[in-house]
């Protein structure tokens, strides 16, 4: 995957296919997860929750299991992998909610 390094070019973005009821995230399903296998620990933490909130709860969550060096802080965006983890996992869960319900901005 262009513009994603070494870990993009080998493993690509993780992607989810969610379902949801009402404002909530009734299933999410992994297509493609991160090879430490955070992405697949964390879905029983997010499934049941309301959307406005399961997007950032999937993000943190999968910060608390990435085994990424949490100091290897890149010194031009002032981000960590643990970072990086976390913005990629979320943005996968809001490409798969995209068309099914509520705004997620709220």
């Amino acid at each position: 995957m262009p513009g994603l390094g070494h870990y993009g070019e080998q493993f690509g973005l993780p992607e989810f296919e969610a379902e949801v009821a009402g404002d909530r995230l009734a299933a999410l399903r992994v297509r493609r997860g991160a090879p430490c296998g955070a992405t697949w620990q964390v879905l029983p933490r997010v499934i049941g929750l309301p959307l406005s909130e399961a997007v950032s709860t999937l993000a943190r969550e999968v910060q608390y299991i990435c085994k990424a060096d949490p100091s290897g802080f890149d010194p031009i965006s002032g981000k960590s992998p643990l970072h990086y983890a976390g913005h990629v996992h979320a943005a996968a869960l809001e490409k798969a909610l995209a068309g099914k319900a509520v705004d997620l901005r709220k």
